[in-house]
């Protein structure tokens, strides 16, 4: 067998960066071995193919497939802009997708914490590829059940927190962190939301850096403001992709125009090293409305910028 070929399925090590054509051979995340074997895995990435909570435009169901191929075209080299190669230090997985029937769509929620409890159980940390953005909200339920009240670092066109109908059994991608303000798995005092550019009266208690705040301010200050907010607090990050300007991620359901450039985005990423991110997503990549793969491959390199923030947690030691 040629183990030069197909390391998704070939590769006998976990760590390091191999290798492999681009442009062939089974598109795991950055050629990351698949397995459900979670023995010893300190990142498992998994994907949450869902689309029924979108308000505009369907499609996301297909974005952990979208951002696994774009990941093929970086898979070769270490991000940019770090001193070190996470695949050297984390051993590192592809889980596959979640999944549950969907004749019975009201499952969904619960299948995905079912999901994150296996594989938090394990001490495996999640990086999440969506799927629309409610998988947050049984995702952030799975990680509060260990870690306790979060620090929600929040990268989105939208703030998420609109008002719902009394409860939380509503599966909407707009309302997901009122509910979870609610229901004490996110504590908003010390949470931030980033590149903010549509309108809610009510802030719920988050502090807004919204996208006229990054563009004016610039990265250092927005880098340094998130810093004090979190403080010490362990934290989720979770990046919606029309985050972006439209002119940088076309390809997603909810596109708001005056967004954050791709470069922007990973500037202010890498300055959040240090932080004690317990999870990591990255949702709402719809590749039917994509040119070119580039909102495709700007999530896959969002998410490979989450593995260096994963090096840099406080307490890691390799």
């Amino acid at each position: 067998m040629d183990e030069t070929a197909d390391h998704a399925f070939t590769a006998t090590d976990d760590y390091g960066t191999k290798f492999e054509p681009a442009y062939s051979g089974a598109t795991s995340f950055l050629r990351r071995r698949f397995t459900k074997d979670l023995t010893g895995i300190d990142i498992a990435v998994t994907g949450i193919p869902l689309d029924t909570a979108v308000t505009n435009r369907p499609g996301t169901r297909f974005g952990p497939r979208a951002i696994r191929e774009a990941s093929a075209q970086i898979a070769w080299a270490r991000p940019y802009g770090w001193h070190f190669d996470p695949l050297d230090r984390l051993r590192v997985i592809d889980y596959g997708d979640c999944a549950w029937d969907l004749g019975f769509p009201q499952t969904m929620p619960d299948a995905i914490v079912a999901h994150a409890d296996k594989i938090i159980a394990s001490g495996a940390t999640m990086l999440s590829l969506g799927g629309d953005h409610f998988i947050s909200y049984p995702l952030l339920k799975a990680h509060a059940k260990k870690y306790g009240p979060l620090s929600l670092v929040h990268f989105d066109a939208h703030c998420d927190t609109w008002s719902d109908e009394p409860g939380n059994n509503r599966v909407h991608h707009g309302t997901m962190f009122l509910h979870a303000a609610k229901d004490g798995l996110v504590v908003p005092e010390r949470s931030a939301q980033i590149g903010l550019r549509t309108h809610n009266e009510d802030k719920l208690g988050f502090n807004w850096l919204d996208a006229p705040f990054v563009h004016r301010r610039g990265t250092d200050e927005t880098i340094a403001e998130i810093r004090r907010i979190v403080g010490k607090n362990r934290a989720y990050l979770t990046f919606d992709i029309d985050c972006l300007d439209p002119a940088f991620a076309p390809g997603t359901g909810t596109p708001v125009c005056g967004g954050l450039s791709t470069a922007t985005a990973l500037e202010i990423l890498k300055g959040l090293a240090g932080i004690d991110f317990v999870g990591f997503d990255v949702v709402e990549v719809a590749p039917a409305y994509d040119v070119g793969q580039i909102t495709a491959l700007a999530g896959a390199s969002i998410a490979q910028e989450f593995l260096a923030l994963a090096c840099e947690r406080p307490g890691r030691t390799k």
